[in-house]
């Protein structure tokens, strides 16, 4: 079986949660299928791996028009494949179209759903509503729908309705407990300013709506002033939330001490050391098909404080790995609230929260290996090839 997975991300533009399922889930599933890689941005030199990009003429068009436009080269170039596998709604045209024009299967990871997410509608405008056409169709049309956790798979059912149940399989994400474990050095962390000495409370994202970061911010004002607020937050998805969030971390910064804000894609060495260091790891998303961040800090033997939104809780065992805050829209300023009494409760227990930190790297290693999430991914394709 020869298989042509679809993906934006792509080392060594990886930026989130779909980049990283790719990157370490292709070199698994090679050792058991073929896989030819096509993702877009700048051309790799890597043999297997084929980049697209928008059509000349369109640099300065909507967003989701390039996108559409780099999937239609995506599509020619898949032609003679066994299967395409698409990831995320940036892919999903090429996949349908492939499917459509060569008559073969189509297989979707559904990493996030433009139903659930729009707050999109401010980066993409008017894109947004092309980006949610896309994936209803792909997604109706597709022979079977990868869901990363069980609560993703009820939302994919909930949003499109007219699926067949049996065609939304789960396979959760993994984490590769070698790439992310506890490390001691701390070079990284005093050159961005950060006392390894002194508790610390960390945040690894982007700057959108569905991590959370505002609601970090805001219940940092009632975290305990002796620890310090580790924000690795950049790519904003609007100017609007970049200047939202600047106003608001400079608020914090002038009523507590030891707000540090890294505004840039670290590398995984850098990230482990903050990981590692950290006292307690913080996820205040609001949306989160999975999170394989929470298993990043997991695998490096961190304590973790999480929403209870979407996959999370099948990530984060409550009370043994980390604690869980309720989210509900209707009442932000509650968890805002909780956010700010769990970090405490742990912040005031170091042991405890040791403990717990030992438990999630147990569990990452026991439940969320990517040689799994491969064999589950093949299992998959084969249930669909004619």
């Amino acid at each position: 079986m020869h298989v042509g997975l679809l993906t934006r991300e792509w080392p060594p533009e990886v930026y989130g949660g779909a980049g990283v399922h790719v990157e370490f889930l292709v070199p698994r599933l090679r050792e058991l299928v073929g896989v030819d890689v096509h993702c877009f941005g700048a051309p790799r030199s890597v043999e297997g791996v084929t980049s697209h990009n928008p059509a000349s003429g369109l640099e300065h068009a909507n967003q989701a028009l390039r996108t559409l436009s780099a999937d239609l080269s995506v599509t020619a170039a898949v032609e003679g494949v066994d299967l395409v596998h698409s990831h995320t709604w940036y892919a999903n045209l090429a996949g349908h179209l492939a499917k459509v024009l060569y008559g073969i299967p189509h297989v979707i990871t559904a990493h996030s759903l433009e139903p659930r997410r729009p707050w999109k509608a401010e980066q993409l405008g008017g894109g947004y509503r092309l980006s949610s056409w896309v994936e209803k169709t792909a997604y109706e049309a597709a022979d079977a729908i990868i869901a990363v956790s069980s609560g993703m798979r009820d939302d994919v059912l909930d949003c499109y309705p007219t699926l067949d149940p049996a065609r939304v399989r789960v396979v959760r994400n993994g984490i590769d407990s070698t790439a992310y474990h506890p490390v001691t050095e701390d070079d990284a962390l005093r050159r961005y300013g950060v006392d390894p000495d002194r508790p610390s409370v960390v945040f690894v994202g982007r700057i959108t709506r569905q991590k959370g970061v505002g609601h970090l911010v805001a219940a940092a004002h009632g975290m305990d002033p002796e620890a310090q607020l580790v924000l690795c937050a950049g790519a904003p998805d609007t100017p609007e939330i970049a200047e939202e969030t600047t106003a608001a971390v400079a608020e914090l910064a002038a009523a507590r001490p030891g707000v540090i804000w890294i505004q840039k894609m670290l590398q995984p060495a850098e990230v482990r050391q903050l990981l590692s260091h950290a006292s307690v790891f913080v996820c205040p998303s609001v949306y989160e098909p999975l999170g394989i961040v929470n298993l990043e800090a997991m695998a490096c033997a961190t304590a973790v404080v999480a929403s209870d939104v979407g996959g999370i809780p099948e990530v984060v065992d409550d009370g043994r790995t980390g604690l869980l805050v309720h989210y509900d829209q209707a009442a932000e300023s509650a968890f805002r609230a909780g956010l700010a009494e769990a970090v405490n409760a742990l912040l005031a227990d170091p042991e405890r929260a040791r403990r717990m930190g030992a438990a999630g790297r147990e569990r990452a290693e026991r439940e969320f290996s990517w040689a799994s999430a491969a064999e589950q991914t093949v299992e998959v394709y084969r249930s669909v090839q004619p």
